[in-house]
Parts: C-alpha cells; sequence; structure tokens
C-alpha cells in the first residue's frame, strides 16, 4: 500500500479559538455595561400609574379570561398546516430538472393529497365563521 500525503496536518489548537472567546467577552461586556449605564443614567421616577400594567394602550377592564370561539384557532392551526405543506414545495422548485419526471409524478400525488385535504376542511365547514 503506497499512500501518498500531500499538505501539513489540520491541528488546531486552543489559540485558534481566542478571537472568539474575546468577541464573546466584548459582546457581554457591552451588554452589561449599556444595561448598568442606563440603570445609573437613567430617571428614576415612579409613580402609579407608570407602575401600571400597560398593554396596546387599552386600558383593561373586565375579566382576560372570556370565551373565544374555537373558529379562530381552527382557522390559525389550519393555516400553518397548510403554510408548512406549501414549503415544501421550494426545493422541488429549486431543483425541478434535476428530479425529471419522477419528481413531478412525486409533485402531483402530494398535490392531489394536499388538495385532498383542502377540500375535506372545506366541504366540513372548517373555514366557515358564522
Amino acid at each position: 500500500m503506497n499512500f501518498q500525503y500531500s499538505g501539513m496536518p489540520n491541528v488546531q489548537s486552543p489559540s485558534d479559538y481566542l478571537p472568539i472567546l474575546i468577541q464573546f467577552f466584548v459582546a457581554a461586556g457591552f451588554v452589561v455595561l449599556v444595561m448598568a449605564a442606563t440603570h445609573l443614567l437613567g430617571p428614576k421616577r415612579k409613580s402609579k400609574i407608570k407602575l401600571e400594567t400597560f398593554e396596546c394602550g387599552i386600558e383593561s377592564r373586565d375579566n382576560a379570561r372570556i370565551p373565544i370561539s374555537i373558529k379562530y384557532f381552527l382557522v390559525a392551526i389550519l393555516f400553518v398546516l397548510f403554510d408548512v405543506e406549501v414549503i415544501f414545495m421550494y426545493p422541488w422548485a429549486v431543483n425541478f430538472k434535476e428530479l425529471g419526471i419522477t419528481g413531478i409524478l412525486e409533485m402531483l400525488v402530494f398535490m392531489v393529497l394536499l388538495l385532498t385535504g383542502f377540500f375535506y376542511i372545506i366541504r366540513k365547514g372548517a373555514l366557515k365563521w358564522a
């Protein structure tokens, strides 16, 4: 057996990681410095109004535990489901030429299954809001 080796060996030393370590400490130091500076130099005017919960400018009233229609959650889940399934089309579209007729047939099967599910939820009335 005749093995030929050309080039230098790929040996890593701990000093190779020194720039990453320095960058980490600089970033962490910057965060600590800015947080400390804003805490020490910022205004300290506390009042009852400033300590109240702020939510989008709308004063909270009544109970936050009011029932919400299940249709809202159903539409949201179905949107996420079909949105994620459509994401699988992007890699297929990028490699369309390389996949050939097999890729087209697989995408047709995928689309038939996707549309079958879509027409099923339409037929069941899952997307009707009223």
